[in-house]
């Protein structure tokens, strides 16, 4: 498979997110939106025929065997409640499809691992969606880290917070959907302190020697809150605030001992990132998407597949493994011991 062939994707949860991802993909060459599995037909045809763009209008199945068994469709995006997601990819790996999965792949480091096992012994790709690494502002944030830019990193400093909606029977509230803060939005905060660490420790990451938490519990017991701080050796820490409960500028800051590096807004998504110093006016590098910021996972998974890659470079196993490992330890922290499993 070449980079101008045809990339049939498969679509397994026409929602929300799903609806991000179908719109990326006339930003990657070859990408095409092929397949859909969805339980209610009507939902599935109205997501094919609103992202078939220039070419035929996605096929529609509600059986999930029939479009793992399709020989066109090259790799699915699975995009389904965080509950679902495990069920999904070991029946994508039995069937020999590629995977990439939306963030986090799954709610717990045992099963993280079965799957990832699983994966290794199909000789089948599996990768976590974890856009984040794959956007402009990071190419230039990461440079900046690795040149030095900031000095010795002393510390960073995060927050991602919304509204949550009232409804508490929505995913974000509901145990049974793996609802909660920090599985849905505090994995972010983690990816990006592992991120800059990374780009410091030229690409490893120190396990912390701490981990502090306060969580606050909503009344369907999914944590609405997550504040913690993670210490790292060198006096390093990280401290961020995830939850449904308040509104923020959602920003990140790596704090150095000669300048710090910011994200100055809804920093997992970031389109700008920012140098201080304090003595000159900030410096500033805009680098915005080309559609939305998911063309570069996209694009990632496709080069993989084509490559024969089982995994990711940029986005290794090891890396989900990780942030699992670090998210069943805070949930341990929560009030009342959340089992980590959900």
């Amino acid at each position: 498979m070449t980079d101008s062939t045809t990339f049939n994707w498969g679509v397994i949860g026409p929602g929300g997110i799903a609806n991000r991802f179908a719109s990326a993909l006339p930003a990657v060459p070859g990408a095409r939106l092929a397949a859909v599995f969805a339980r209610d037909a009507a939902k599935g045809e109205a997501f094919a025929a609103q992202w078939q763009g220039s070419s035929a209008a996605a096929r529609v199945t509600t059986d999930l065997a029939d479009l793992l068994a399709d020989p066109s469709v090259d790799a699915v995006y699975i995009a389904t409640p965080h509950s679902h997601h495990a069920e999904y990819i070991r029946a994508a790996l039995a069937a020999g499809k590629p995977v990439l999965c939306e963030k986090p792949l799954v709610t717990s480091l045992e099963l993280g691992q079965e799957l990832i096992d699983l994966a290794k012994a199909r000789g089948v790709f599996l990768m976590e969606a974890m856009w984040t690494r794959f956007l402009p502002a990071y190419e230039v944030a990461g440079r900046w880290l690795r040149e030095g830019a900031i000095g010795e990193l002393r510390a960073m400093v995060s927050s991602f917070c919304f509204t949550g909606p009232a409804d508490l029977s929505h995913r974000c509230w509901n145990p049974a959907l793996a609802g909660g803060s920090l599985w849905d939005i505090g994995v972010y905060n983690l990816a990006v302190t592992r991120w800059v660490l990374q780009q410091m420790n030229d690409g490893e990451c120190p396990e912390p020697v701490a981990i502090d938490v306060a969580a606050t519990l909503a009344p369907t017991g999914v944590d609405a809150s997550v504040c913690a701080t993670l210490h790292f050796p060198d006096g390093i820490t990280s401290q961020f605030r995830c939850g449904f409960d308040a509104m923020s500028a959602n920003a990140f800051e790596a704090v150095g001992a000669q300048a710090s590096l910011r994200f100055p807004m809804d920093f997992w998504g970031a389109e700008a990132v920012e140098l201080i110093n304090r003595k000159d006016p900030p410096q500033r590098v805009d680098a915005p998407y080309v559609i939305n910021g998911f063309e570069g996972e996209i694009a990632e998974a496709q080069a993989c597949v084509r490559s024969g890659l089982k995994e990711s470079p940029r986005m290794p196993h090891a890396e989900t493994l990780a942030l699992l490992r670090w998210m069943d330890a805070i949930r341990e922290r929560f009030p009342g011991g959340v089992n980590k499993k959900g």
